[in-house]
């Protein structure tokens, strides 16, 4: 990338300490620098949730994708070759209520748009604000653009320097964990195209407690709390002493992932109490909850769920809530389908009269901002790999044969994995860690119960999965 060099002491002072950045980092091996040590070229990968922006034909191959992941459906060793004949019949069963569900929301989803915005505004806000000549790259788990031609973009723009950023903001196995196995197996398959004298990489595994992001959502939550009129606040204290709810709902995952060492239920509750913080507290006439959405399948998932919490809302005399989809920051079609359609509608039958959903952040401006300066300090902290951010959050690994010790680099100054002794030892201590959570996941029927599920339906001819 090439700097642009204004004329001030900032600039001077900015510009003096890239270059000694840069310098240590050749005199360390860690980057290859092309022609020049003063260019060097930076990207940014954001990968984003499964919902993508799906053609209604292409919806059955959509879901054979998302049901064929073994971090979506985990099956035991035993069942483990049967995945995709299971994720082939579930896709099967599963299209036609997805179709109606996209077709209800006008035919597709709106994020793929909404993060090909989020990229260019994140770039743009780079380049003004720090003076930085980056590109940005979309890439989706499930559907096009897929991961790998993002991948593929960045080999033939001659990118060496890379920061992975999945848009969950919260780290869960089955959202970022997948999108990051992806990465893993690509570095792994192909070590002569991402060989870390040439090419150095980190990723930014979770940022769900960003300031700028906590900032950005409490924004959102309060504009729609200041929303409800005085009569429907006095409509509320008839039946309830707290005159404003709000309901945060996230996405949920299985039980069993939480128990095998997933991250995502704990950081949803950090991420909840950090933005609660900024809003009025239940001294001042609000009162929060947290709910869990999108459940599939016979197995127990994290509880409680949104589908059980609104009508105890309701019950309990609530009017005036505030709908929060806290684990997404675009709109798609658990936003604009399952809460906007099929919950409001539970809300409204149970007593929720007055029903408000805070908005997805789409471009909101500061979370772009927030984004923007992520990035750019991750380019000078000590970098994580995709490997390092896997083994660190119980993400199963891809079998490497030989030495490949690629993707184990770093991007920043004396970073993550750049001591052989540090990454040897905790390899083989993550190793044993994993395989202690596999053994206590594997002994659980979760598998089992998917596939009793799936002959269920075929001998009956009745789902027996909730919608997708």
């Amino acid at each position: 990338m090439h700097m642009h060099i204004h004329v001030t002491y900032y600039a001077y002072a900015y510009t003096f300490y890239i270059l000694c950045t840069l310098y240590i980092l050749h005199l360390m091996h860690l980057a290859y620098y092309t022609s020049t040590y003063y260019i060097l070229y930076i990207s940014c990968i954001i990968i984003h949730d499964p919902y993508s922006s799906i053609p209604l034909a292409f919806i059955t191959g959509f879901l054979y994708n998302l049901f064929a992941d073994p971090d979506i459906i985990r099956l035991p060793p035993p069942l483990a070759p049967l995945q995709k004949i299971i994720a082939l019949i579930i896709s099967k069963r599963r299209a036609p209520k997805s179709i109606a569900a996209y077709k209800s929301i006008g035919g597709g989803s709106p994020i793929l748009k909404y993060s090909n915005q989020q990229a260019q505004l994140v770039q743009q806000t780079i380049q003004h604000k720090y003076n930085l000549d980056v590109n940005t790259y979309v890439g989706m788990r499930y559907w096009y653009p897929f991961t790998e031609q993002a991948l593929e973009d960045i080999q033939n723009d001659g990118i060496n320097a890379l920061v992975i950023v999945p848009l969950y903001p919260q780290f869960s196995i089955s959202t970022s964990g997948s999108s990051l196995r992806v990465l893993q197996e690509e570095f792994a398959k192909n070590s002569h195209k991402w060989n870390p004298q040439t090419f150095t990489h980190t990723v930014i595994p979770s940022w769900y407690d960003r300031p700028g992001y906590v900032t950005a959502m409490a924004n959102i939550i309060k504009k729609e709390l200041n929303s409800f009129s005085t009569a429907e606040i006095d409509e509320q204290l008839q039946s309830n002493p707290i005159a404003k709810h709000i309901l945060f709902s996230a996405h949920g995952v299985p039980q069993s992932y939480i128990e095998a060492g997933d991250p995502y239920q704990s950081q949803i509750k950090k991420c909840v109490q950090e933005i609660s913080k900024l809003l009025p507290s239940e001294a001042e006439g609000v009162k929060v909850h947290l709910s869990y959405q999108s459940r599939v399948g016979p197995i127990e998932w994290l509880r409680p769920y949104t589908d059980d919490v609104l009508p105890q809302l309701g019950g309990d005399g609530v009017k005036n809530l505030v709908v929060v989809p806290i684990s997404f920051v675009s709109e798609h079609i658990e936003t604009l389908e399952e809460i906007d359609i099929e919950y409001r509608e539970l809300a409204e039958e149970s007593g929720i009269t007055n029903w408000r959903r805070a908005q997805a952040l789409n471009t909101d401006e500061t979370f772009i901002g927030d984004m923007a300066d992520m990035i750019v300090e991750a380019l000078v902290q000590p970098s994580l790999s995709v490997t390092e951010a896997c083994v660190a959050n119980n993400v199963g690994l891809v079998d490497v044969e030989g030495d490949f010790k690629g993707d184990i680099s770093s991007a920043g100054v004396g970073g993550v994995g750049y001591n052989d002794g540090l990454q040897s030892q905790s390899s083989s201590q993550n190793k044993m860690r994993l395989k202690e959570a596999d053994e206590r996941f594997y002994g659980r029927f979760a598998g089992l119960a998917i596939m009793a599920a799936v002959l269920l339906e075929l001998f009956n001819g009745k789902p027996v999965f909730g919608p997708w």
